[in-house]
């Protein structure tokens, strides 16, 4: 794998978790009613991925400066 494609997948990740961890406030914040369902289905990916990135096993495979203070 090459060093662009390593940051690109990066890139995409880190901009997937920050997305998936605003989107509730950006949802409210724009008026959009939350029992939309491209709006709710949003909403239940980010919150699978938070809790997916609360995992144990998960945390252990995170670079030591993006884990919680739980993390192993």
């Amino acid at each position: 794998m090459t060093d662009a494609t390593r940051r690109t997948i990066r890139t995409t990740v880190q901009t997937a978790i920050s997305v998936a961890a605003l989107l509730p406030a950006i949802i409210s914040a724009a008026g959009i009613p939350e029992t939309l369902p491209w709006a709710a289905g949003a909403l239940a990916f980010a919150a699978g991925l938070t809790r997916t990135m609360a995992i144990p096993g998960v945390q252990a495979l995170m670079p030591t400066w993006l884990r919680t203070e739980g993390g192993a």
